[in-house]
């Protein structure tokens, strides 16, 4: 016999990023009469606050003190050795996590109270109706909604290779809870996962052995930029195999032994830890998708209308369990919103063609819109120009000339259609990008904008310039 159902206005699978924008969202068009249910297990905040963004970024910041003091890049500055505690620094950040998670996501929640929140797993009976289990399928209740948003999230792919389990592995989950550095670790991937973290791990005094199945770093980066940074970390001391396979992993006199498959043959590296950095995979396999009506890819992501709308009316999708190609938590977060306003009479679509990306190494990469050679295969040609911060006087005073600004331009009208930069405050400039590319700027309206001197973000300017001058040429505020 089935338990009795509740209903609710909206139901939320999922208590990360993109379901706390969404119950906020129902809540403000609603003025707090919406009855929202949100289900889901685990802490409250879900990936980014928990072991994301956050965590990751904590670790990078703390092992930056570290490193940059004892690598100087001004004249007359003198190595300076910094006592660190990793066991502390790690208490530290599991401190501040906690603390980011009970004042931005718990104490939030407690100001709606037309929201309820469930401890379980949801999995659909039909369209409209879910039921929600703990962890050993009991069934702790059933209830109905008028408009459901899935929000599940995702955890860590691990790749089936020989003897990784056993050997034993972490992952950018289980990270944040070690209290010893490892000596030695080698990182499976070369994305932003790994590098952020094996940067970090490096600074602090890690030997980190990067293994990428891909002959570049950050596919989604252009390849002047990909190649900067390799030759950048390798300077610091990190070791890459790139187009290499690793046929099996081994325990060897308390060590792990990972044997890889490179164009040279084989090869056998022994490190203290392995980090799984190999992406993310979707929590959808569980909520019985099927009956539901609701389609996903290959991998499992549910496929979206620009609505978030899933393939089943009234049945929403947003975060890191809908098939895109960016995977990010602000992102997350707006598909939260434009998935709830769809369902309550707004109309709203998401914008991924000006969504930023970040990956918070140092110096930092950001990136927004097509690169050279995504505008190149779908409209034949494009102008494109690279800026080295080498030509950037802030950059010059700061000792930070190794990166560089590339922007991409629709050369029928001078429109800015993407731009990368690697630099250390690209995460902030960026937007600047954003700003262009979403509201179809062009190189002329970029140069035509003051920008402060002497600054990072004018390096934009200068890049824009370098379309119409040989910008070696100039002399400093040249309009």
């Amino acid at each position: 016999m089935r338990k009795e159902t509740k209903h609710y206005d909206l139901i939320i699978l999922g208590r990360g990023a993109a379901a706390f924008s969404a119950a906020i969202k129902g809540s403000e068009i609603s003025k707090g009469e919406m009855t929202i249910a949100m289900i889901g297990t685990g802490p409250l905040g879900g990936t980014c606050v928990n072991v994301g963004c956050v965590p990751s970024k904590y670790l990078l910041e703390a092992s930056h003190r570290v490193f940059m003091p004892k690598h100087p890049r001004i004249d007359g500055i003198y190595e300076t050795i910094v006592d660190h505690d990793i066991s502390a620094v790690m208490k530290g950040l599991r401190s501040y996590v906690s603390d980011a998670r009970e004042s931005k996501y718990a104490e939030v929640i407690k100001n709606y109270n037309n929201v309820t929140l469930y401890d379980g797993l949801g999995k659909f009976l039909d369209r409209k109706t879910v039921e929600i289990g703990d962890d050993r399928e009991k069934k702790i209740g059933i209830v109905s909604g008028s408009n459901i948003l899935i929000a599940t999230g995702s955890h860590p792919s691990i790749p089936n290779i020989e003897g990784l389990r056993d050997a034993g592995y972490l992952t950018s989950d289980s990270l944040w809870g070690i209290d010893k550095l490892p000596s030695s670790v080698a990182i499976i991937g070369g994305g932003s996962i790994g590098l952020e973290i094996g940067q970090a791990l490096l600074h602090f005094g890690s030997k980190v052995i990067i293994i990428e199945a891909l002959d570049s770093l950050l596919p989604q980066t252009e390849p002047e930029i990909g190649s900067a940074l390799r030759a950048l970390l390798e300077k610091e001391g990190m070791q890459f195999y790139m187009r290499a396979r690793i046929d099996s992993v081994h325990k060897y006199k308390g060590r792990k032994l990972v044997e890889i498959i490179t164009h040279k043959g084989k090869e056998k590296i022994a490190v203290d830890e392995i980090l799984v950095a190999t992406g993310r995979e979707p929590n959808t396999g569980s909520l019985n998708l099927e009956v539901a009506g609701v389609k996903t890819d290959s991998r499992g992501l549910i496929l979206t209308e620009s609505s978030m709308r899933t393939t089943s009316p009234g049945i929403y999708a947003a975060g890191d369990c809908v098939s895109k190609r960016l995977f990010l938590e602000t992102l997350a977060a707006r598909e939260g919103v434009i998935a709830v306003s769809n369902m309550f009479g707004e109309t709203a679509n998401i914008d991924y063609g000006s969504s930023t990306w970040a990956v918070f190494t140092y110096p930092q990469v950001a990136g927004v819109g097509m690169t050279e050679n995504e505008f190149s295969k779908k409209n034949g040609s494009c102008l494109c120009r690279t800026f080295p911060l080498s030509n950037l006087t802030k950059a010059s005073i700061m000792g930070e000339t190794e990166g560089l600004i590339k922007i991409t331009v629709d050369p029928k009208d001078n429109r800015i259609v993407g731009m990368q930069i690697m630099a250390p405050n690209a995460t902030d400039i960026i937007t600047e990008g954003a700003y262009a590319v979403r509201n179809g700027y062009t190189i002329d309206d970029i140069i035509s904008t003051s920008h402060i001197f002497p600054s990072m973000s004018e390096g934009i300017k200068i890049a824009a310039q370098s379309f119409i001058r040989d910008i070696t040429k100039m002399s400093c505020c040249v309009e």
